[in-house]
């Protein structure tokens, strides 16, 4: 009578359970409920955006899930944060991974959305804070000016073997794209001014050798985290945390993955420059070198210092301090 009682008791918790995942495709919105198993398709447009917050609020979810999908998750995300529903957005690695150990092969819009609810069920990640409209535009103003600098570099590796009749052409590509990468780059320069909290944090970080403006700017879009984390946590949501590769008696190579790359891109680039002129870094990646360690392994070593850093000097307030013996 007692293990009926648990039983019932337990069934009555799954049943009040409501984990959700909303597959995201360009014209409409695959969602599923699990335990439930109940299924909705929606367009993904206003009126559906509508239509979705209303059939989820008649059953309250524990948590929603959804892929990264290359943008097209934006507003469907923005909607939900709106209706102060719970919200978050994974890699689509991790799903088909999940997938995979469920031992589910096929693949269809409705399928994804009931492996994405399942996942929220059995692995629970924790919803990440939404960006407001100004931190989504900068951060689209910093993927443009990434898109602007990789043609760059392509219409100049084309330049140095083009044919002579066609070369002015490629120049005068170049010339533009140069004048709007400048433009991009006083844009980004505004947005950050005129925030006030924005601007605290942008001298803050560029108060340090090495973090230039589009440093700080990624930093400030991308990882809205930094300063609120402790050493740990900031290094693993960026990536520069390796992981051990043991098994038995063999000891592997420590490598870094995950993470947030576009954060790490410019993390290395910042690091590389202070590994030059910031005292701390330039002592600390010289004295790993003397110890035998590699190039790349002791500029990682770096990146995580830079940052355990940076964290400490936004959750402090506080701007750059450089050591006793560097002060004049």
């Amino acid at each position: 009578m007692v293990k009926q009682s648990v039983v019932d008791a337990v069934q009555v918790v799954l049943v009040d359970e409501c984990w959700v995942g909303i597959d995201v495709a360009k014209a409409h919105l695959d969602v599923a409920t699990w335990p439930a198993g109940e299924r909705a398709r929606v367009a993904r447009d206003e009126a559906g955006l509508a239509q979705l917050v209303v059939w989820l609020r008649a059953r309250p979810p524990n948590l929603i899930v959804l892929e990264a999908t290359g943008g097209l998750e934006t507003p469907v995300v923005g909607a939900l944060v709106e209706a102060r529903l719970p919200a978050v957005v994974i890699n689509p690695r991790q799903a088909r991974d999940f997938a995979k150990a469920l031992g589910r092969r096929a693949k269809t819009d409705a399928l994804d959305a009931e492996v994405l609810a399942r996942f929220g069920q059995a692995i629970r990640p924790d919803p990440r804070p939404w960006k407001d409209e100004d931190a989504q535009e900068l951060t689209a103003l910093i993927q443009r000016r990434r898109q602007v600098v990789d043609m760059l570099t392509a219409e100049k590796n084309r330049l140095a073997s083009a044919h002579r009749h066609v070369r002015p052409d490629i120049q005068a590509t170049i010339d533009w794209l140069e004048r709007r990468l400048k433009d991009l780059e006083g844009d980004l320069q505004r947005r950050l001014r005129e925030s006030p909290v924005w601007r605290e944090q942008d001298d803050c970080l560029q108060s340090v050798p090495g973090i230039g403006s589009v440093t700080s700017a990624t930093l400030l879009a991308a990882l809205p985290e930094l300063g609120t984390l402790n050493r740990r946590q900031i290094g693993a949501l960026v990536g520069v945390c390796p992981f051990n590769r043991d098994s038995g008696q063999c000891r592997g190579r420590r490598l870094i993955c995950g993470g947030r790359a576009g954060v790490r891109a410019v993390l290395y680039m910042a690091t590389v420059t202070a590994s030059r002129c910031n005292p701390v870094i330039k002592a600390f990646y010289q004295r790993l070198r003397q110890a035998g360690k590699p190039a790349k392994v002791a500029l990682t070593a770096c990146m995580r210092k830079l940052l355990t850093i940076l964290n400490a000097m936004l959750k402090a307030k506080t701007p750059w301090q450089p050591p006793a013996e560097c002060k004049p």
